[in-house]
């Protein structure tokens, strides 16, 4: 008699539904997993090949891109190369170990190897993607994942991660699957961690400093001197939060708005002790300083002499 579970052995099944990463095969064809793994990569999960070649004379691999697949690869050793990513040249000459570079679907590539090479090939399945951005960000993305920046990754991490992988054969199949598995799904999330977490930071930060508010700025400063303001009265001259104002003005002129404050005082301060008959201590206190102790110190940093020192040769120069 045949028991229900020999005809639909259960275990056997849900081993399957879990294995979502191929074991690591042998790439015959560049960016091609060779072998059983020849075809398309499971829809659902990650697939793991290895491009290896040991010959120093030149060879030159096209490949058209996976149609649903991004392509995370990492490399093992240095080489030296020419990659080109959607017909632009990405890299002319040597590559060092533990540099990544991900290309997402349908974008064809092409590269001339000069010397051996030993490259890892991730090919990532959008719900792993979406799956690795839930589980990092604690909500869905919205529509789907395209990583299409072909810049070179230089990353510890993913370095320390990818030569893990490598060496994750184990003489106990079970154990390897086990420890390939981990890997692979850790080197996706520190894909989609730092590609997110970028655009994010790039996102906040601000644009330079618009040139009529820049003006704005300056006149206000101009105009204010001998008086006592901080950053919020220059920010408020602006329309600007001090926030959002001091890290556009220093992306506009390179300072921080008290630098480029106490520049502007020392600037006048220059102009009053070389036109009026002024001592240091009026000086000081008609461009802003509490104390002529303050103006000395502030005006030996900036003009690299003392207020009394340096109007004695001016004066003489002049």
């Amino acid at each position: 008699m045949i028991s229900s579970s020999t005809l639909y052995p259960e275990p056997a099944v849900e081993v399957v539904r879990k294995s979502r990463v191929s074991p690591i095969g042998m790439e015959h064809q560049w960016r091609r997993p060779g072998g059983e793994h020849a075809d398309t990569p499971q829809r659902g999960g990650i697939l793991v090949a290895r491009w290896t070649r040991n010959e120093a004379q030149a060879l030159e691999v096209v490949n058209p891109g996976s149609a649903a697949h991004h392509c995370i690869a990492m490399n093992l050793k240095c080489t030296s190369l020419t990659f080109a990513h959607a017909g632009k040249t990405l890299v002319r000459g040597r590559v060092t170990s533990g540099v990544a570079q991900i290309t997402a679907p349908d974008v064809p590539c092409s590269a001339r190897f000069e010397s051996p090479a030993d490259v890892l090939h991730l090919f990532v399945s959008q719900q792993v993607l979406g799956e690795c951005f839930e589980d990092m960000f604690g909500r869905p993305h919205a529509g789907d994942i395209r990583i299409d920046n072909p810049k070179l990754v230089r990353d510890p991490a993913l370095e320390r991660l990818g030569q893990a992988l490598a060496v994750s054969q184990s003489d106990d199949a079970a154990l390897g699957k086990v420890f390939t598995d981990s890997v692979s799904f850790a080197i996706v999330s520190r894909v989609i961690a730092r590609h997110f977490t970028v655009a994010e930071r790039q996102a906040r930060e601000a644009s330079a400093l618009p040139s009529w508010r820049l003006s704005r700025a300056i006149e206000y400063v101009d105009a204010h001197l001998s008086e006592s303001i901080g950053l919020a009265d220059i920010a408020n001259s602006t329309g600007l939060t001090r926030m959002h104002f001091a890290s556009q003005f220093r992306r506009a002129t390179g300072m921080r708005p008290h630098e480029y404050l106490l520049r502007r005082r020392i600037e006048h301060a220059q102009h009053l002790l070389l036109a009026s008959k002024h001592n240091v201590l009026d000086v000081a206190l008609s461009c802003g300083f509490r104390s002529q102790a303050h103006f000395t110190t502030v005006f030996k940093r900036l003009v690299g002499e003392t207020p009394y020192c340096w109007r004695v040769k001016a004066n003489v120069d002049r």
